[in-house]
């Protein structure tokens, strides 16, 4: 049944229920997938030696919305995974950090994709598995989006 289901239509049902793993392991923490994903971002960004996040690289990464990411980033300070604090170098930003509750959280995230990529990848060997993210990543590299090129490189 799946070979005659049309690529699309695979990829719409891999992301759900990628989506809904996610949501579960979230869920333990108090989130959302989503505002997970934007916590991973911010993590990582901080990680990785950047000095001032703004809410516009977020929205650029994540590719949503100022309004969406607004309300992502209210909810996430609410809840004490993040802190905005005004630039030091324009006073018209805030500047996006992690809190101590999340300060290399996208560690947590990243063994969490590996653990629902394992398990979707159940009864293949360590070799096709291999061959089945690399198919990916090109695949990904033909998307024509910075941020998805991007994000490939960071792994």
């Amino acid at each position: 049944m799946a070979a005659k289901m049309p690529f699309g239509l695979k990829i719409a049902i891999l992301n759900r229920a990628f989506r809904k793993k996610m949501d579960e392991k979230a869920s333990d923490m108090g989130l959302t997938s989503v505002q997970l994903r934007v916590l991973g971002s911010v993590s990582r960004l901080e990680e990785a030696g950047q000095t001032e996040i703004h809410q516009n690289d977020l929205e650029k990464i994540e590719c949503v919305t100022h309004p969406a990411m607004t309300r992502l980033i209210q909810k996430l300070e609410r809840k004490g995974f993040i802190k905005c604090v005004t630039s030091t170098f324009d006073r018209r930003y805030k500047k996006i950090s992690c809190t101590e509750k999340s300060s290399g959280i996208h560690k947590i995230i990243l063994a969490q994709d590996k653990e629902v990529f394992d398990e979707f990848c159940k009864g293949l060997d360590g070799n096709k598995k291999a061959e089945f993210a690399n198919l990916l990543d090109c695949v990904l590299k033909n998307v024509n989006t910075d941020i998805y090129i991007g994000e490939l490189s960071e792994k």
